[in-house]
């Protein structure tokens, strides 16, 4: 059973269309590319917000402020 996990900024506000096809698409792919069986391919999108995901020691929030 293989488990993708996705992450997006929260803020990016991805259409339910557009996570659909991309689990959909990611699903193909896992079946494709390892011959998994695609009903037992679990994609989560994980949607998280700037204020919990930092890069190069500062949070995406902070980076914002600053641009």
């Amino acid at each position: 059973m293989p488990l993708v996990t996705i992450k997006v900024l929260k803020e990016d506000q991805i259409p339910a269309e557009q996570k659909a096809e991309l689990i959909e698409r990611v699903t193909a792919a896992v079946a494709e590319t390892l011959g998994k069986n695609p009903g037992a391919t679990w994609v989560i999108v994980e949607e998280v917000s700037t204020d919990n995901w930092g890069v190069g020691g500062e949070t995406i929030t902070k980076r914002r402020e600053r641009s």
